[in-house]
């Protein structure tokens, strides 16, 4: 007589257990959550917003009809941004760095190498070419990099239609000053803690002494070539030029701005101390 409730208790057990189902499954989370032993999951409130959510996306996907301004949930693991496109009007999900190429903005953050410097020139070149008449933004924060990649930039720089206008954002070292210097006049920031440091181009040559020779003339021909450059950008002689930068040069942004490498520093605006408080409350609804 003892066996016949507990065979009853692994019955009514056994029938909760195989009556969930994937309707009735709990989560906590986003992970699904097994039941226990009385065939009983953790309550859990999450489920029921993510499921109100899932509906409204797709129910908002069956509706074939156009929508104004509207946009759908971001891809998660992907920096993304809504970009408007001007000619459909729609808006859509867009790779950051896409969509800043997309205002004419151009990075350089890190060393030039002869890839990055081809995708720089496509992009500059590929922007030039459906408007010149818009100014190109280019923020350089990096080491700088190799001699010719560099030069590549620069004559590109130089031969679009479109201004260039250079942004420091942090710091521009050797063939990225030269660069930032290389800007439009008039166009040519720093920020106040930025840093600027140049020096002469080096190389790295071997071989037999006739290579060394020929490598080491060819060096000093582009030497000769970037200093006169820098000079026409700066103001500065180039005998000044060739004697400050035997050696690293070292600028803050209010020396770069005397030595003619930028033209103004960016500061942040700053609030009077007369001007009347904001309302806290504002756009609260």
């Amino acid at each position: 007589m003892a066996v016949a409730p507990t065979s009853y208790l692994h019955s009514k057990i056994d029938s909760a257990q195989y009556s969930l189902s994937c309707a009735s499954k709990v989560f906590v989370g986003l992970r699904a959550q097994s039941p226990n032993c009385y065939g009983v999951g953790k309550p859990n409130l999450n489920v029921e917003f993510h499921a109100k959510v899932y509906k409204s996306m797709e129910s908002r996907s069956s509706n074939r009809k156009p929508t104004r301004g509207r946009v759908s949930m971001m891809p998660i693991g992907t920096p993304r941004v809504p970009y408007r496109n001007p000619t459909e009007g729609t808006w859509q999900w867009v790779d950051l760095w896409n969509a800043l190429y997309r205002e004419r903005v151009i990075f350089i953050g890190q060393h030039i190498d002869e890839e990055f410097s081809n995708q720089i020139l496509a992009t500059m070149l590929y922007l030039d070419s459906i408007e010149d008449s818009k100014k190109l933004y280019m923020y350089i924060n990096g080491p700088g990099g190799d001699l010719t990649p560099s030069m590549a930039i620069y004559d590109t720089m130089q031969s679009l239609k479109s201004a260039v206008g250079t942004h420091c954002v942090g710091y521009a070292y050797n063939l990225a000053g030269f660069l930032l210097a290389a800007g439009e006049k008039g166009n040519r920031f720093a920020m106040p803690l930025s840093r600027i440091a140049l020096q002469s181009p080096a190389g790295a040559a071997r071989g037999q002494a006739d290579d060394i020779q020929n490598e080491a003339d060819e060096l000093l021909r582009i030497r000769d070539y970037l200093f006169k450059e820098l000079a026409e950008k700066t103001g500065q002689p180039v005998d000044k030029i060739h004697k400050d930068l035997g050696r690293v040069k070292r600028f803050n942004a209010q020396e770069a701005l005397e030595y003619g490498l930028i033209d103004r520093i960016v500061r942040p605006h700053r609030i009077k101390a007369d001007a009347p408080r904001k309302d806290s409350t504002a756009g609260l609804g």
